[in-house]
């Protein structure tokens, strides 16, 4: 089927019940974004809005996050999960940025990858709020909705962010993840998605099948 039509009309349903759709995560400013996103994997939004008010006030900044005591992180991070690995990934990104950036995180792709912490998706999410989207924010939900339209036939996360940005507009790139996320979250389920209430149901997969 062409994916021209669906994608058209997905933008204009994302649009009709999403206009509002922005990052989730609570930040000031550009380092409590890019930590607040480390310890998001595999994790939920609000409990990393939960811990991070303790955090940032100890640590404002990735100055003083660099000379932090990897125990007291691992103490305050702990109810994200996997909080052995976030500390040191916060910790080690902290000591980079102040060697290498002086204190302030470059905003390109290509440098961003390379740095501790920080993947194709984290990368996303930061250039999305804080500088000029080079790709689509691909997490669970993404990756769901955009296999049960039809809009991808992969698993890979870099796979069906390619495939995504050949369909959406460019200048859709900064919002489309966070509309897509809501969607995902609220109607379009893992189990048991709302598809009575779902106006993409006719191009949908998982709708078809049932």
């Amino acid at each position: 089927m062409e994916k021209t039509p669906i994608v058209n009309k997905f933008l204009e349903f994302l649009d009709g019940r999403f206009p509002d759709a922005k990052c989730e995560l609570t930040h000031k400013n550009l380092y409590e974004l890019a930590i607040s996103t480390i310890l998001s994997a595999q994790c939920t939004d609000e409990m990393v809005n939960k811990i991070t008010p303790s955090l940032f006030q100890q640590y404002p900044d990735f100055f003083s996050l660099s000379n932090a005591d990897i125990e007291h992180l691992k103490q305050i991070i702990k109810p994200t999960g996997f909080y052995n690995n976030k500390a040191k990934s916060i910790l080690s990104l902290a000591k980079v940025v102040v060697e290498n950036y002086k204190g302030e995180l470059p905003l390109e792709m290509e440098i961003l990858v390379k740095l501790p912490g920080i993947g194709r998706k984290t990368a996303n999410v930061i250039l999305s709020e804080y500088g000029t989207p080079s790709g689509i924010v691909v997490d669970t939900h993404v990756a769901r909705v955009s296999k049960r339209l039809g809009l991808t036939t992969y698993d890979d996360p870099i796979k069906i962010e390619k495939d995504l940005i050949s369909l959406i507009p460019e200048d859709r790139w900064g919002k489309i993840s966070h509309q897509i996320i809501h969607f995902g979250r609220q109607i379009c389920k893992a189990r048991k998605p709302e598809c009575s209430n779902c106006e993409m149901r006719d191009f949908c997969s998982y709708y078809k099948q049932q």
